[in-house]
């Protein structure tokens, strides 16, 4: 297998941007897909190992962020998802949200997916069976990851897709202030949430979301979701917490685990709260300046965190 030499450059949050290349050795070439959902064409970058057996394999989607896209989403993450799919064979797809955002759930934000009220629910359900039925996906271990915009369209996809998706691992999002009322999961979705405390553009404690003055709605707590998951999965009982070990004596964030007891289907539900830790991908790519959104640890690598977590777990 040949490296593969790749130039990226990303539009981020505000527009600034910012090139990187990094050579990748993968055995297959990731490749576009469409999908047509009511009036809508959709698209979506997807990964299949060139040696993947002929057996149904695991569907992992991984949601980019606000103004993100599908190739950024795969680099934020240093390509790792791919890479893990070529050790372990698995499907690996890059949902396209319209104009770069999803309709997660919150009320009164600025973008066209919410001022559209767009299907992005009905997208990505008409996406998995797509996916099981062309590529062979296992319809019992979809799974489902994400950052910012993307993670709260994973709470949402929780609680709108149970009877699909087996579990999610959002990033850097919390549940939006009306969703808790309206989650209601036909089956228990385990759920690994991955949070830094000091995150500058979605509140820890819960409030307004923002970049400088552009109001993005609001979500509840980091913890409250957490536990309104544990409560809906019937992950009864106190949580307990643990300071992880160091991994990078030099970097200042910290991890504590908070982990729920598991339920008696086998839901579990974890939240590692960052400390020090900002709007990023722990372990992955510094897409921007601290001063915009904060701290990357590398005490956590969280693509690897995630991957272990899936494999956990089957619907």
């Amino acid at each position: 297998m040949r490296p593969i030499l790749i130039l990226l450059t990303i539009t981020a949050f505000g527009g600034a941007t910012f090139s990187w290349a990094e050579g990748v050795k993968l055995s297959a070439k990731p490749k576009w897909g469409h999908l047509q959902v009511g009036d809508t064409k959709r698209e979506y970058l997807y990964y299949i190992p060139a040696k993947a057996p002929p057996v149904a394999l695991p569907l992992i989607l991984v949601l980019h962020g606000g103004a993100g896209n599908p190739e950024g989403m795969e680099k934020l993450t240093f390509n790792r998802f791919n890479e893990l799919a070529d050790q372990d064979p698995a499907i690996i797809v890059y949902p396209a949200g319209i104009e770069h955002n999803w309709n997660d759930g919150r009320e009164d934000v600025d973008s066209a997916a919410f001022e559209m009220d767009v299907d992005d629910v009905g997208f990505i359900s008409k996406l998995i069976d797509e996916m099981v039925q062309i590529e062979n996906a296992d319809p019992k271990r979809v799974y489902v990851t994400g950052i910012s915009n993307g993670a709260m369209m994973c709470h949402r996809l929780a609680c709108e897709l149970s009877d699909k998706i087996a579990a999610i691992a959002p990033v850097a999002g919390s549940m939006p202030t009306n969703l808790p009322q309206k989650c209601r999961p036909v089956n228990p979705v385990s759920v690994l949430m991955i949070n830094g405390d000091k995150d500058p553009l979605v509140p820890f404690g819960g409030g307004t979301v923002h970049f400088f003055n552009r109001q993005r709605g609001r979500v509840i707590p980091v913890a409250d979701t957490a536990r309104h998951w544990a409560l809906m999965d019937g992950c009864d009982g106190n949580a307990t917490t643990t300071a992880l070990p160091l991994e990078d004596p030099k970097d200042p964030t910290r991890v504590d685990r908070v982990t729920y007891p598991t339920a008696p289907s086998g839901a579990e539900v974890f939240l590692f709260v960052v400390h020090g830790g900002g709007h990023t991908w722990p372990g992955g790519l510094k897409y921007l300046g601290e001063w915009a959104v904060g701290k990357v640890s590398h005490q956590l690598q969280a693509t690897d965190l995630i991957w272990d977590f899936f494999k956990r777990h089957h619907r």
